[in-house]
C-alpha cells in the first residue's frame, strides 16, 4: 500500500485551523455578554414614562427641554433611563388612567412616574418599584383666611385631586367640608386663586409651590407617612427589576442626592 506524503507546513495549518475553529465554538460573544438580556420595552431603545402633567415640583412643562418636561419625577426617570442605557420618552396622561393601571396595562407606557403613593389599593392593579421619596399632605389657604386648621373647614369649599390621596385624607377628616375633587393641581390651584374654593389640601411640596407668590400659606401640614412609587404594570419584573437596580446605582453615585437637593434642600 503507497502512502501518501503530506507537507510539515500544511499539517500545522490544519491544526491551527482546528485550535481557532474550537475556540470559537466556546467563546462567548463579544457583542453581549453572557446571560445579559436586552430589556424590552414599548418602543426599542426608549424607556416610556406616563405622567399626570403638570404637578410641579415633580412634574411640569418646559419648552426649552429637550424632553419638554422637568420635574423631580422626570429628572430621576432621565437618570434611570441613561443608567439603562435607554432614551426617555414622555407622555402626559390623566392621572386617574395612572393610577387604576389603565394606561399601563394597555401598554401606553412602561412606567408612571407621577407622585404615586404606594398603598394597597393601588398594588391591585400597579407593581410598584422600591420607594424613592417621603411625603406629607398639607392645607394651603390665602394670607387674608380665617382658616387655620383642618378643624375650620366645616361649612366650605376643599379642593382635591380626584383619586388621589389627598381626597382620601380630606374626605376622612375635613369634617363638614365641601370636598371639590378636580382632575389635576391645574384646575385646583386656579380655582383657590379665583376664590371658587376656600383652600386646597394636597402633597405638601405642591402647596409648597404655591407660596412663592406670597398671596399664600400652609397652615397645617399631616404626616401620613406616605411614600412615592415608580409603577408598571402587574406581572413586569423585568422592567421593575431594572428600575430598581437604576435607582440603587444612582443613589449609590450621588445622582439621585443631587437632583433631590436641587428641589427640596433648604437654603
Amino acid at each position: 500500500m503507497s502512502k501518501t506524503r503530506v507537507p510539515l507546513t500544511a499539517l500545522l495549518a490544519a491544526a491551527a485551523a482546528i485550535t481557532l475553529s474550537a475556540c470559537g465554538s466556546s467563546a462567548p460573544s463579544a457583542e453581549k455578554p453572557a446571560g445579559e438580556a436586552e430589556l424590552s420595552t414599548i418602543t426599542a431603545g426608549s424607556l416610556t414614562v406616563c405622567s399626570d402633567v403638570p404637578y410641579a415640583p415633580f412634574e411640569d412643562f418646559d419648552e426649552g427641554s429637550e424632553l419638554g418636561y422637568t420635574g423631580f419625577d422626570i429628572e430621576i426617570m432621565n437618570a434611570v433611563a441613561e443608567n439603562l442605557g435607554l432614551k426617555l420618552v414622555v407622555k402626559d396622561q390623566g392621572f386617574d388612567g395612572i393610577q387604576s393601571g389603565i394606561v399601563l396595562n394597555s401598554k401606553q407606557c412602561d412606567v408612571a412616574a407621577s407622585a404615586i403613593t404606594i398603598n394597597d389599593e393601588r398594588k391591585a392593579n400597579l407593581d410598584f418599584t422600591d420607594p424613592y421619596y417621603d411625603s406629607e399632605q398639607s392645607l394651603l389657604v390665602a394670607n387674608d383666611s380665617d382658616i387655620a386648621s383642618i378643624g375650620d373647614l366645616d361649612g366650605v369649599k376643599v379642593g382635591v385631586q380626584k383619586a388621589t390621596t389627598g381626597e382620601s385624607y380630606a374626605t376622612e377628616n375635613a369634617k363638614g367640608a365641601e370636598i371639590v375633587a378636580f382632575p389635576s393641581d391645574a384646575e385646583m390651584w386656579p380655582a383657590l386663586q379665583a376664590g371658587q374654593v376656600d383652600a386646597l389640601l394636597q402633597d405638601l411640596p405642591v402647596n409648597l409651590e404655591h407660596t412663592k407668590d406670597g398671596a399664600f400659606q400652609i397652615v397645617e401640614q399631616y404626616d401620613t407617612g406616605e411614600q412615592y412609587g415608580f409603577a408598571v404594570s402587574k406581572g413586569n419584573t423585568a422592567v421593575l427589576d431594572a428600575i430598581n437596580g437604576a435607582l440603587e446605582e444612582i443613589r449609590a453615585d450621588g445622582s439621585y442626592d443631587k437632583i433631590y437637593d436641587s428641589y427640596f434642600a433648604v437654603n
